[in-house]
């Protein structure tokens, strides 16, 4: 049975999000910005952040899938569920609730380029550097963690936690 050690509190998180929507807010004034959530970690994140960004865009999600039921990523990059945005000369913000490898959004940069989107940026609740195999730019971060691993406000363990409030450290 896992062992959950509090990371992040729900203020903490809602005070973070309201600074990375006004940073979004201000740097895609007069753009043409599609925020794509990466389901299904991120969808609690995406939707208090879009709510709190005050210009106007437009939401979509993807799925990609790289950790199944395990701890561990399986290394395989699997893209379910495509953008329906048509995304070509339009601003991507990628929004997804944990960078771990770093693999999952070094790929999904690239298949956005292809895309040919006007530009592709990332948003990222948590930075989580412990794993990291491929150097990806994160250009909005909602916090930085060097090791844990981390359930609660859309992240998960085997589908399970994604509903807490808070962030937790699960200790095995």
């Amino acid at each position: 049975m896992a062992v959950r050690q509090l990371v992040l509190s729900s203020r903490q998180i809602r005070d973070r999000v309201a600074e990375l929507a006004q940073q979004i807010s201000a740097d895609y004034a007069d753009r043409n910005l599609v925020m794509i959530g990466v389901l299904n970690g991120a969808f609690i994140f995406l939707a208090d952040l879009a709510r709190a960004v005050t210009i106007p865009h437009q939401i979509d999600f993807i799925r990609v899938a790289s950790y199944g039921q395990s701890a561990t990523s399986s290394g395989t990059i699997r893209l379910a569920k495509d953008a329906e945005i048509d995304l070509d000369g339009r601003d991507v913000l990628l929004v997804e609730d944990i960078v771990d490898t770093g693999t999952t959004l070094a790929w999904l940069t690239e298949k956005f380029k292809e895309k040919k989107a006007a530009s592709v940026r990332i948003c990222s609740l948590i930075d989580k550097q412990e794993r990291r195999e491929r150097e990806v730019r994160i250009d909005y971060v909602g916090f930085t963690l060097q090791q844990g691993f981390l359930v609660g406000y859309g992240l998960d363990y085997a589908e399970q936690h994604r509903s807490l409030p808070d962030i937790y450290s699960l200790q095995f």
